[in-house]
């Protein structure tokens, strides 16, 4: 069989997948906080959940749309301890299965530009030299509360370390940055985005962040909507730059533009939107900051009818997530120290909760900020992940 063309366009957003394993690397909670009908301390009970309200109706845990329109968000209310990692039939999707691409074993890797020796990897290669490559979160740069910040998730992931590729091609003393590129042609398009995949990084950025090419997830192949055989993953940087359906890689020099994909998610990876850098050079790392957000409310019950309200939600981003955080209920009110935080791995998530005696009647609005000084928490600063609750 022929190895897939090369696509012609390269497309402006991607996202990430997984499949389900225990989460031996989450530290267990302390308390009950992993499922809405786990009792609660005190002989508290759960006696419901209280929704989320102003957000969009993106369904949840379904796959809408097809080709570059095609979605599929995680309901992050189902989180606990034993969920942390997601199958891959319910891993976000932000674009599927080109339909362009033909099923092929023949699958190759073209290696070239500024080497010394111009390859194609073979899959088969690929495959005999992947392993275990620990657990990841993936985030749509694009996730927003009108998908309920649905678009992220966590897998463990088998893959080839990147840099290992590049020691193969014996790179010029020009290399100075790597642009990855996957295939992305669809006959199902969408309004809102174009088809073209890729990204331009710098060699030292690969190497730091210990970016590698997937092959595996949860211990089973990629699905073809989360980039069979072969997607890049970039640990703790935007799904954007996880190039699915990978398909080549070229070596170039610091004179290399931009690439439309880049441009497009300017803003989305905290560039300056109104006048993206015209060399990639010049792009700032697409790292997830640390962050946090509310996943669930729980209406609590207590022996003599006391009521109050069990807030569970995840922190992730950065090295690893955040292990102190403040929580209020709207703006006006002063930030008290989040109660409960779990440990999370690097790259991965946590589950936090905090308890609050019932308010009065009315709108709350739920905002997080992470206490530790020197991070940079730009969507957190500006109330990105607020979530907001009716209390009757």
């Amino acid at each position: 069989m022929m190895t897939p063309p090369l696509p012609a366009t390269r497309r402006r957003f991607l996202e990430a997948s997984a499949g389900a394993v225990i989460a031996t690397w989450l530290a267990p909670f302390e308390h009950a906080v992993a499922g809405a009908s786990s009792t609660a301390r005190s002989g508290e009970r759960v006696l419901g959940k209280v929704p989320f309200v102003g957000e969009g109706a993106f369904p949840l845990d379904r796959t809408v749309g097809a080709g570059l329109g095609q979605r599929r968000a995680l309901d992050l209310s189902t989180l606990s301890a034993e969920t942390l990692l997601t199958p891959q039939d319910r891993f976000f999707v932000r674009t599927g299965y080109p339909g362009r691409l033909r099923p092929t074993t023949a699958w190759k890797v073209r290696v070239h530009g500024l080497v010394e020796t111009p390859m194609e990897i073979p899959i088969e290669q690929l495959n005999r030299e992947a392993s275990d490559r620990g657990t990841h979160l993936l985030e749509c740069a694009g996730n927003s509360r009108a998908a309920h910040f649905g678009f992220m998730s966590a897998a463990s992931w088998t893959g080839v370390p990147l840099e290992r590729v590049l020691k193969r091609a014996a790179l010029s003393p020009r290399a100075t940055q790597l642009l990855v590129s996957g295939f992305d042609e669809h006959t199902t398009l969408d309004p809102g985005s174009a088809p073209g995949a890729s990204w331009v990084f710098g060699l030292d950025q690969l190497r730091d962040s210990g970016a590698f090419l997937a092959t595996e997830m949860n211990g089973a192949p990629l699905s073809p909507d989360h980039g069979y055989p072969l997607r890049l993953v970039v640990p703790g940087w935007y799904g954007c730059t996880a190039i699915k359906w990978v398909n080549e890689i070229v070596l170039v020099d610091d004179a290399a533009p931009a690439t439309d994909h880049m441009r497009e998610y300017a803003g989305r990876t905290h560039q300056d939107e109104a006048k993206p850098p015209r060399r990639a050079r010049d792009f700032q790392p697409a790292t997830i900051d640390p962050a946090a957000a509310p996943v669930r409310v729980e209406k609590l019950g207590a022996p003599g009818g006391r009521i109050s309200y069990r807030v569970v939600g995840i922190s992730w981003g950065g090295r690893a997530p955040a292990r102190a955080l403040s929580i209020r209920l709207n703006p006006d009110r002063a930030f008290a120290p989040v109660e409960e935080i779990g440990s999370g791995a690097a790259h991965t998530w946590a589950l936090w909760s905090h308890t609050f005696p019932a308010p009065t009647p009315g709108r709350y609005r739920i905002e997080l900020a992470v206490r530790e000084t020197t991070a940079r928490t730009r969507r957190l600063d500006a109330g990105f992940y607020a979530r907001e609750i009716e209390i009757a």
